[in-house]
């Protein structure tokens, strides 16, 4: 069997194409921050799984010191029963921001990658315009992604 050897370049295509070094970087660049913003959004997810167990704990918290109030009719519990009541709310608030954030890093996420992909065609096609066209989709995906790190 004949080995058979692809060519470094087409045929009667110039030896250097100048968009193969700024968008190679590009591609790299957009690559880090799908990493980063996949990183958030799975810290996001954490602290929103966390914040509900938290959560779920104070409203059980709550729910026993109620059972105890209705049982002994205690005033002195009835005070203590609302700051567990409102600690509770809080870390559901807590957890509503964290899902919000890992909403919006998703997103951001998402395109990203599709601005990745439209980047690469760059290099395949030679057309600038899907270089712009990934890098714009890229920014409106960091963008989403920044506004993640704005909610509180």
């Amino acid at each position: 069997m004949a080995e058979f050897e692809l060519p470094e370049r087409p045929e009667g295509e110039p030896a250097e194409n100048p968009l193969i070094l700024p968008v190679s970087v590009t591609i790299s660049t957009l690559a880090v921050l799908v990493a980063l913003v996949t990183m958030f959004g799975h810290r996001a997810a954490n602290e929103q799984i966390l914040s509900q167990a938290k959560a779920s704990d104070q409203w059980s918290y709550y729910q026993a010191k109620n059972i105890r109030w209705h049982e002994m009719q205690a005033n002195a519990d009835e005070a203590d029963k609302d700051e567990i009541s409102n600690e509770a709310k809080k870390l559901e608030a807590e957890r509503d921001v964290y899902g919000q954030r890992e909403n919006r890093y998703d997103a951001g996420e998402a395109l990203l990658e599709i601005g990745l992909v439209i980047c690469s065609m760059t290099l395949l096609t030679k057309k600038k315009f899907f270089w712009f066209s990934g890098m714009a989709i890229a920014a409106v995906g960091v963008a989403i992604a920044v506004t993640g790190f704005l909610l509180h």
